[in-house]
């Protein structure tokens, strides 16, 4: 009988048995990120869970945070991520709502970045919680030139390591006969006297090759032979790609949408209702792509740019239709001058110049163009007297040349435009003007 074979157990590494940063699969509520944080920075996984949950509700960086972890954390016993997974074609279920996680984290920031209090809120909680996380991290690692306890392990200083003894070996693994060779395998199976069934293949490696015809036989059935090779082309090649496919279907459903709407809806809900049916059709393309075919980068990519986009759409002013109009108003008299003047999309002109103000008396008036331009021509013996807003554009006045366009975002003047000399002054003219996206341009009537 074999004797037990003692095999020496060296010690354990430091470098070894320190935590790696993985997902945690047995510390886990939804991907075991947070359970895999925690481990790594020795901190209860519960405090990462109170802050991506905070920075979920009041910007959705969490799910941003929380979708790309989920993609590049491999999980425990595994080395390759579900991010490689995705971009090897193979998407699943967890790559999959990490994906769709970090589209909606996405489309909550986009649609939070006005906000400068939530905004700076947000990071300096994500500041805090990194270096939290940092600190316990570091002060977790013992330092390198630590000498161990010798009674950590059970023995003494100089005694020998420890050994760990083991039973016989067990037989070497060996793998299963090549196909079309002699194999036990294939001997008929006797028992009591009576031959059972004859087996038909190996349990496992590879197939047996099919029984080659002769060259007669294949010149004879050339249909069978390009059966074969479509089949085998089909084998290697793999899961057809779709994402062609649904990225046609989804400019197809996002043109059908926004043209329903087009006529009745401003822009901005328009625009929402085509980017959320093209996002569905991706979301979906996804969903297949896990069973059926696969998909790519590029799909990833146009889905993350249509949520962006849907974004942008949700922060555009109801008051922006989808019809350019031009419009002029031009009162006759003071009392014909309305305290407001709108228009949504288009070009509105606003002609003040038959409007004659007393001296010592003042007309007050607002107009507002939500996309496009807002032109205001008023008296030349006039004072002006103007509060000006615009979104993102330009503002054009009277003392300024036509080609000097200088195009910023959130524009706020005031101004007081003075009759030019030589001119007997008349009473004044207090406007309120303000454009959402275009331009603003005051001009004086010629004399």
């Amino acid at each position: 009988m074999t004797q037990p074979t003692e095999t020496p157990v060296a010690p354990p590494d430091q470098a070894a048995t320190a935590p790696q940063l993985r997902r945690s699969g047995r510390n886990k509520v939804i991907g075991g990120v947070c359970g895999g944080l925690g481990r790594y920075c020795d901190i209860d996984p519960v405090i990462f869970r109170i802050a991506l949950g905070v920075l979920t509700v009041i910007s959705g960086l969490g799910l941003v945070f929380y979708g790309f972890a989920w993609l590049l954390l491999p999980l425990d016993g595994e080395e390759e991520n579900e991010g490689r997974r995705l971009l090897t074609g193979r998407v699943e279920g967890p790559a999959l709502a990490a994906v769709l996680m970090a589209l909606a984290g996405c489309g909550i920031f986009l649609s939070t970045l006005n906000n400068g209090s939530v905004m700076a809120f947000a990071g300096q909680l994500a500041l805090a919680v990194a270096g939290v996380a940092v600190w316990s991290q570091r002060r977790s690692v013992a330092p390198a030139d630590a000498v161990p306890d010798p009674a950590a392990d059970g023995t003494a200083p100089g005694a020998a390591p420890q050994t760990l003894v083991l039973g016989d070996a067990p037989p070497e693994t060996k793998a299963p006969p090549t196909p079309a060779s002699p194999s036990w395998w294939r001997d008929p199976i006797v028992k009591d006297g009576t031959t059972g069934p004859v087996g038909t293949g190996y349990l496992w490696g590879a197939e047996d090759a099919d029984p080659v015809p002769p060259a007669g036989a294949r010149e004879r059935d050339p249909k069978a032979a390009a059966r074969a090779g479509k089949a085998a082309d089909r084998a290697t090649r793999g899961p057809r790609p779709i994402g062609g496919l649904v990225f046609l279907l989804a400019l197809l459903a996002g043109g059908i949408a926004t043209s329903v709407g087009w006529d009745h809806r401003p822009l901005g809900t328009t625009l929402q209702i085509g980017l959320t049916a093209a996002l569905a059709v991706f979301g979906l393309g996804l969903v297949i792509s896990a069973f059926v075919g696969r998909t790519g980068f590029g799909t990833l990519f146009a889905a993350v740019a249509t949520a962006a986009l849907l974004a942008g759409a949700s922060a555009l002013p109801k008051t922006i239709d989808t019809h350019w109009t031009r419009t002029d108003w031009t009162p006759t008299a003071v009392t014909a001058v309305q305290p407001s003047y709108a228009l949504g999309t288009g070009e509105g002109t606003l002609d003040l110049t038959r409007v004659a103000v007393p001296a010592g008396q003042s007309v007050s008036t607002r107009a507002e163009v939500a996309a496009g331009r807002l032109r205001v021509v008023v008296p030349e013996d006039v004072t002006v007297k103007a509060r000006i807003s615009v979104g993102l554009g330009d503002v054009q006045l009277p003392s300024e040349a036509p080609e000097d366009i200088d195009i910023h975002p959130d524009q706020k003047r005031t101004v007081t435009l003075f009759p030019p000399a030589g001119v007997t002054p008349s009473g004044t003219l207090d406007l309120e003007l303000h454009v959402s996206l275009g331009q603003v341009e005051v001009a004086r009537a010629a004399s």
